[in-house]
């Protein structure tokens, strides 16, 4: 019988169409979280800044990580927040 691998949880940030960023945490996946804000149905701060696209993500093996994770995040400075997805490198 195969091992069911643990949930992971996710601290993420999107860059919004305006070069805001906007931070969460998700469930299984940071992609799909993406997808559901792109598809209108995320936050209602990302709703009128799409398109969105993922520039940070970080996964955490229980949701009280994920969630303090994005509280911290969500007190930074905004070029702490900007130093982090620079070094996370995945923007282009």
């Amino acid at each position: 019988m195969a091992e069911e691998k643990p949930r992971q949880w996710y601290t993420y940030m999107v860059r919004c169409s305006d070069g805001s960023l906007y931070t969460g945490s998700a469930a299984d996946s940071a992609e799909a979280r993406t997808a559901v804000h792109n598809a209108g149905r995320g936050a209602k701060y990302t709703r009128s800044r799409r398109p969105v696209k993922l520039v940070w993500y970080r996964a955490w093996d229980t949701a009280h990580d994920a969630r303090s994770m994005e509280a911290r995040i969500k007190h930074w400075k905004k070029e702490d927040k900007e130093a982090l997805v620079r070094a996370f490198g995945k923007e282009s």
